[in-house]
């Protein structure tokens, strides 16, 4: 943005002014966030490509490559404690927030995949046995993916237990009418 255009002066070398313009640099948190990463990336002796796009107000960056498992780590938990790290990073310099999904070769996709496929075996177990099912402790995230997957069974509903982070998901037979959907 032009401020002031400056002026040349007398024969353009005695009492010159020089112009005045403000500069505004935009950052994309996607860029930002990438950047963040790499050198982490450099220590793990890892180099994926990656992709960025924009999903319902959401960024995903999903990474892909070779031996890029010490990304994701154990069920995701490294994954998800390098998702957590770089919010944290990249959305401390924007006024408005962004949220950043980080996705290593469509594992999250799988992993829901996966714990819906669990939590439909787990609430038959429990209609078929009566007994109460604990799962093992998990993310927020995956949590919710339970719940959800179980919202519209019949004679089952969930509820979360314990602290964080060893915070469960309960899978309970459901006795009563209005909790029979």
């Amino acid at each position: 943005e032009v401020l002031d255009p400056g002026s040349k002066g007398v024969l353009g070398l005695f009492g010159g002014k020089d112009a005045k313009v403000r500069v505004t640099l935009e950052d994309d948190p996607g860029d930002d966030a990438v950047a963040f990463l790499k050198p982490i990336f450099q220590k793990l002796h890892v180099n994926p490509t990656h992709k960025i796009e924009k999903r319902d107000g959401t960024l995903w960056i999903s990474f892909s490559g070779t031996g890029l498992g010490a990304i994701i780590g154990r069920r995701g938990e490294t994954l998800d404690a390098l998702q957590y790290l770089t919010n944290l990073a990249v959305n401390r310099q924007f006024e408005e927030k962004t949220r950043i999904i980080l996705d290593v070769e469509g594992y999250r996709q799988s992993r829901e995949e996966t714990l819906t496929h669990l939590a439909k075996k787990m609430a038959d177990k429990v209609r078929r046995t009566g007994k109460d099912v604990m799962l093992e402790p998990m993310s927020p995230h995956e949590r919710r993916v339970i719940h959800i997957a179980l919202q519209d069974e019949k004679g089952v509903r969930t509820f979360s237990l314990g602290e964080e982070p060893y915070r469960k998901v309960v899978i309970k037979k459901s006795y009563y009418k209005d909790e029979d959907k």
